[in-house]
């Protein structure tokens, strides 16, 4: 392993990047300062969350286009979240050590680029290789904005700017499938699905030179060294999860996909335990264990990667259902999409407020909103027997907005409280991990689950069966948050 003095030198030596004011430690600085910088770094958060899902309504006109097979359409999504999740947390670490402008800025960097290479693609192969590389640049922005927040703002200010962060980040999906729909619907230049990739290029641009003059810089009070092996680890167990869920349908569960999904608990204790020896030695491990016994902590994260395993299953049996299912267009798949979205955005405004004066419980009334307005929503489609119509969704899907920001937004409040201020790169790494790998399992597991019900040839009433199933399952999960969250309630209280 590189000594700290070497990686330092590397750093240095391959940085182009202009000289930003000296670090600043947490809550240092005008407010004013962070505040102006805040709408730049949210497009970190922002960006790399709409990239996961704005591709999902292009993926019959990318197999078209490309004459891309299922299993590598399927790789055009898992490669971007699988390198994005594997790499958040080792991200995080590197912004404490190095700088979380720095990094932030070499990222903002990368996933402009690689975002210009996937919508100049000339072959499906190229797009595979092309959206792992954006996902590995992603993740050197992503971690670095709760990072930045953790470490500029103090107090009420902090609140506000959490806030801030869980609207934009818990929107990001619901606009990336509206975003997709309309830009497929305009065909921008007869380019078809390319502008999805591309609209990147001159957002990416201009945040760049934005964040040169208004993003400070900001670095963990002690450096530590970057866990190597810790990182290797956990990208490990991160890929052997995600990979066989995300191809053993459309590769029709071949033996290496069960051989993946077996060795997933023995390489996760693996990773455990090297890193409590190193904590107990005295060293720096990528993932504290530390961190995990704190109980609201703990329960913050569960609560965060269950109820983002059921929002990326949402998303993705969605825009099934209604685009295969029931032959929406793209356009109109993006406006059912839209009702969840006002939904969230008409109480997620509200949502620290409303925890403010009744606490967590707030956590557990949108859980059970989410369930509940899925289950409208699986009620009307069955119903319909093929012929469902876009007036039929908007109120179901409106309550699941409802139900998403009640949760996700005081949610990430809560897990950031939990978590220490002088380790905020691992805090944002680790929260922003959490909720990726709830993501890419959920659209992989939830997805697999429809086609297995549904099968090769469906029929309306399969896809009334496949519906109900996954609405089921979701529903499940929505139940596990709201436990999870009533214990986190508890837990609060007693503090």
């Amino acid at each position: 392993m590189p000594s700290a003095a070497k990686l330092d030198s590397m750093a240095n030596s391959t940085t182009v990047l202009p000289a930003a004011p000296p670090p600043v430690a947490a809550g240092n600085g005008a407010p004013s300062t962070w505040w102006r910088a805040l709408p730049i770094l949210l497009l970190g958060a922002f960006l790399p969350i709409l990239d996961a899902f704005i591709v999902n309504v292009a993926l019959a006109d990318i197999g078209k286009d490309l004459h891309a097979s299922e299993a590598q359409l399927e790789l055009t999504v898992s490669g971007y979240g699988v390198a994005y999740a594997c790499t958040l947390v080792a991200g995080g670490r590197l912004g404490d050590r190095f700088g979380r402008r720095r990094l932030f800025l070499t990222g903002l960097v990368g996933f402009t680029v690689t975002s210009a290479a996937c919508g100049l693609a000339p072959n499906v192969t190229s797009l595979v290789v092309f959206r792992i590389l954006q996902g590995l640049t992603a993740a050197l922005m992503s971690p670095q904005v709760l990072a930045a927040i953790q470490a500029g703002f103090d107090g009420a200010d902090r609140q506000r700017a959490v806030g801030i962060f869980g609207l934009v980040a818990g929107s990001a999906g619901a606009i990336g499938q509206i975003a997709g729909g309309l830009l497929l619907q305009a065909d921008l230049f007869g380019t078809g699905w390319r502008p999805l990739f591309l609209v990147n290029v001159p957002i990416g641009i201009t945040a760049f030179l934005l964040a040169l003059r208004l993003v400070p810089e900001t670095k963990a009070p002690v450096a530590a060294r970057i866990d190597i092996r810790g990182a290797m680890a956990l990208a490990a167990t991160i890929a052997l999860l995600l990979i066989p869920l995300t191809l053993g349908r459309a590769e029709d569960w071949p033996v290496w996909t069960w051989v993946a999904l077996a060795l997933v608990l023995p390489t996760a204790a693996a990773f455990a335990l090297a890193q409590g020896r190193m904590e107990r030695a005295g060293g720096t491990p990528l993932l504290p264990p530390s961190l995990l016994r704190l109980p609201a902590a703990r329960l913050a994260l569960g609560a965060m990667l269950i109820f983002a395993t059921a929002i990326g299953g949402f998303m993705f049996s969605l825009a099934m259902v209604l685009q295969v299912g029931h032959g929406f267009t793209p356009i109109r798949s993006g406006l059912a999409m839209t009702a969840t979205a006002i939904g969230f955005f008409a109480v997620a405004v509200y949502a620290q407020p409303l925890v403010a004066r009744f606490g967590a419980a707030v956590l557990v009334v949108g859980a059970l909103l989410f369930g509940g307005g899925l289950a409208a929503f699986a009620t009307v489609a069955a119903n319909a027997e093929g012929s469902l119509t876009l007036p039929e969704t908007l109120a179901p899907l409106f309550v699941v907005g409802v139900g998403w920001g009640l949760v996700l937004v005081p949610l990430l409040g809560l897990a950031l409280s939990a978590l220490p201020v002088d380790r905020a790169g691992l805090a944002g790494g680790v929260l922003t991990t959490a909720m990726q790998i709830g993501l890419a399992t959920g659209a992989a597991a939830v997805g697999s689950t429809l086609f297995a019900v549904i099968g090769d040839h469906p029929d309306d009433g399969d896809w009334r069966t496949g519906t109900l199933t996954v609405v089921a399952v979701l529903c499940g999960l929505s139940v596990v948050t709201a436990v999870i969250c009533a214990r986190l309630r508890r837990v609060i209280a007693a503090r």
